[in-house]
């Protein structure tokens, strides 16, 4: 589980970073993302510290979660900002 869900959510991260800057003035689209990436965070937190690490992905999966926590940030800010 550990290591699928490693995989899933760098995947996702990538895709979701350059889909965010691609659509950056679309606040919909920021808006759904960031709340995607609330429950990417969730499931993310909940496998590090629910489940064993497999070999060196502990601290990679932390990462991920922490960069996962940044780039919500950027989107609620986007998707949520007064024009």
């Amino acid at each position: 589980m550990y290591t699928w869900t490693f995989w899933i959510l760098t995947v996702w991260l990538i895709v979701n970073g350059i889909w965010m800057w691609s659509v950056r003035d679309n606040q919909n689209d920021q808006k759904i993302f960031a709340w995607v990436n609330v429950v990417a965070l969730i499931w993310g937190f909940w496998v590090y510290f629910g489940v064993p690490a497999t070999g060196n992905l502990g601290g990679w999966l932390l990462t991920i979660n922490i960069i996962t926590i940044v780039l919500a940030i950027f989107q609620f800010y986007y998707g949520y900002k007064k024009e």
